[in-house]
């Protein structure tokens, strides 16, 4: 750069700032274009956290303020939208950096792990002036992505004193607090939580994205529901991933879309897999006692819409080994698998595998083997844990979306509402298997939530199995997520319906054993 492209850059840097609209304005902008927090930060080198910022609390500024700026003044034009700048007085404007560095959670699935150390791409800076910490409100004199909170964690008051209500069973701050510093993958929403026990407060919750979307696509097909339908499975992975973003408002914590995964979580082949084991039911009971069985087969309604909740690692997955399982944190785990002897009458829980030794599995799978390990079941051996990769986590991280997609699955079915039947249940399957490495979904990339959710709809298929051959119906056949073959009256363990919590009829036939007749 020459001597006067220095001094044209410095004088750029003192003009007068551009403008820019009030802040609320700036959200619903972004969400008349449909477009994430994710998509709008890739586009600006920044991470979703601070857009998130940007619609809430504070203002960019330099060259990234311009740049956003131009965006938002490119959304008014297109959807003709009349904005003013903020009426508010400006607060003193938080430095940010002319060209804010990626950070790990921006970065695509080609992300390169050597070159990423601890925490970094979180803009950290000392404060002359102490601010509240955004974890417990007492003073803190650092400021991480954007908001005031205490490096050490001990230094942290919701690791000693809780608040003045019940933490949120959602996002309790135990795991957070056994973080080194700020947790990472995900980071401080910015939103204030306000004083617990508030009365009155009429529920919040995402709109009506669904029915809107299915509304707009019929009037566009001039209702054609066959249409209409193609059109909204096309779009069901952005889709979902708006509705995402919608149901994390108020949460206290982003979700960060990129985190640093570890190898072990990586496709060794561009059309290979990775080395986690999803322990998916593949079994068929080796023999039946002779006679004619009247046998069924049931299908198990929204398995992965179920299996949304589950405990989800609320940061980078963190390397520890010889440890005994944490039920506060959730992750991958290198175990030997116990034996099982019950494989006449139930399928083994790690699936059909068949090579011996040390494997890589989820916490659902592990938290099934421990379970069955236990003094209630006694069915086996507790697994030999050798190493984890882990996280603080939580149980509900996804609890509001799953409701959103359960209530509209519902209410589609009462109201014999194909085209939103289908849309529904493509945004969740999708959503799930478009999370890992997938050129479909470029907003979010975590290979260990979609393993873990995925081993979350096999486990609960393995406990309904349990269920039946516990009630005294005879399991036949165990298949994939949905797929249950019994022998009895299922009826009086099972509610037949369509709704999640029940279960439909796929078959029927008879098995002949010792007969002469064809099975």
């Amino acid at each position: 750069m020459g001597d006067f492209d220095a001094i044209d850059s410095l004088l750029a840097a003192v003009g007068p700032e551009a403008g820019l609209p009030a802040r609320g304005v700036r959200r619903e902008l972004r969400e008349q274009a449909r477009l994430s927090k994710a998509q709008v930060a890739r586009a600006l080198g920044v991470s979703p956290s601070t857009v998130a910022g940007w619609e809430d609390t504070r203002d960019p500024s330099g060259e990234i303020r311009t740049r956003y700026a131009y965006l938002l003044d490119g959304l008014a034009a297109k959807f003709a939208v009349e904005v003013q700048e903020k009426p508010e007085p400006e607060a003193v404007q938080e430095p940010e950096p002319v060209q804010e560095p990626a950070a790990a959670d921006d970065a695509s699935p080609a992300y390169d792990a050597s070159t990423a150390g601890a925490g970094e791409g979180d803009d950290v800076e000392s404060l002359a002036v102490p601010e509240p910490c955004v974890l417990c409100g007492q003073p803190a004199g650092s400021r991480v992505a954007g908001f005031a909170q205490h490096l050490d964690p001990a230094d942290c008051h919701t690791v000693t004193a809780p608040g003045p209500g019940p933490a949120p069973a959602s996002e309790a701050a135990e795991p957070v607090a056994r973080q080194e510093g700020p947790p990472r993958g995900l980071r401080p929403s910015g939103r204030s939580q306000g004083p617990a026990g508030r009365a009155f407060q009429e529920p919040s919750g995402p709109a009506d994205l669904i029915g809107q979307a299915v509304r707009a696509a019929l009037a566009e097909h001039e209702g054609d529901l066959e249409a209409a339908t193609a059109a909204l499975l096309k779009r069901a992975i952005p889709d979902a991933m708006r509705l995402l973003d919608e149901t994390r408002k108020g949460a206290r914590y982003d979700i960060v879309a990129h985190p640093w995964i570890p190898d072990i979580l990586k496709k060794q082949t561009s059309r290979g897999a990775d080395q986690i084991w999803e322990a998916r039911p593949k079994w068929t009971r080796h023999e039946l006692p002779p006679g004619r069985h009247e046998v069924t087969a049931l299908d198990i309604n929204g398995a992965y819409l179920s299996a949304l909740k589950t405990h989800l690692p609320l940061g980078q997955l963190e390397h520890s080994a010889g440890l005994a399982h944490d039920r506060r944190r959730a992750g991958v785990h290198l175990i030997t698998p116990p034996a099982w002897e019950h494989e006449a009458v139930l399928p083994n829980p790690i699936g059909q595998r068949d090579e011996p030794g040390p494997l890589w599995v989820t916490e659902p799978t592990l938290r099934l083997l421990l379970r069955l390990s236990g003094p209630k079941y006694g069915l086996c051996a507790p697994p030999e844990i050798h190493e984890s990769y882990t996280s603080g986590a939580t149980e509900n991280l996804l609890e509001k979306f799953r409701v959103a997609l359960k209530d509209a699955r519902d209410a589609a079915i009462t109201e014999n509402d194909e085209v939103t039947l289908e849309y529904v249940k493509a945004m969740y399957s999708k959503f799930v298997s478009t999370m890992g490495e997938s050129n479909y979904n470029r907003e979010l990339y975590r290979p260990d939530w979609m393993h873990i959710i995925r081993s979350q709809a096999f486990a609960n298929l393995w406990m309904k199995a349990l269920k039946a051959h516990d009630e005294g119906l005879a399991v036949v056949r165990a298949m994939g997520t949905d797929e249950l073959h019994v022998i009895g009256d299922w009826r009086r363990v099972f509610a037949e319906g369509r709704g999640v919590t029940e279960v439909k009829v796929k078959d029927a036939y008879t098995a002949a054993i010792g007969t002469g007749e064809e099975e």
